[in-house]
């Protein structure tokens, strides 16, 4: 059982601002109390070409169930918000919102349907800028480094993606 956990959400369609509000009123009512919110950022697409740029943000929030139950209420959140298809094998596309799972506390899962720590979050600067407005001391379960660490590290190398 996890207490502590955060999850990236990110929008590019519609009302990119009041999609991301909607998520986190619907994460409060189903999953726990926010504790903790980054600022909004305005992001590029990563790995897919669009002209709608992103609403990314990051928040901490209290979970007191099992993550296989935490993973399906997020997939609920996104699909009653219209979200039709998850990205596949690296295929991404626009979307009215999607909420990922960064860390679970200092659970370490690698499942088929699930892998916490997120296998790529340490690589993407629109994950850990705003992680790193809320959490810039966390220690990654997997990776021994702080997320302030990891940012600076992606910084250094410049293969940041945005």
């Amino acid at each position: 059982m996890v207490s502590s956990i955060f999850l990236a959400l990110g929008s590019n369609l519609g009302n990119k601002e009041q999609n991301i509000f909607v998520a986190l009123d619907k994460i409060e009512e189903r999953i726990g109390k926010i504790i903790s919110l980054s600022a909004l950022y305005i992001t590029s697409p990563v790995g897919f070409n669009s002209p709608n740029y992103f609403v990314n943000c990051v928040c901490e929030a209290t979970f007191h169930s099992d993550i296989m139950t935490l993973f399906s209420k997020t997939q609920e959140i996104e699909r009653e918000m219209g979200r039709s298809t998850k990205s596949v094998a690296g295929c991404y596309s626009d979307r009215i919102i999607d909420i990922d799972l960064i860390m679970a506390g200092d659970l370490v899962l690698n499942t088929p349907a699930l892998t916490i720590p997120h296998p790529a979050f340490h690589t993407r600067d629109f994950v850990l800028t705003p992680l790193c407005d809320i959490a810039p001391d966390r220690i990654h379960p997997v990776l021994g480094k702080s997320m302030r660490q990891l940012k600076e590290e992606l910084n250094r190398e410049g293969n940041k993606e945005r």
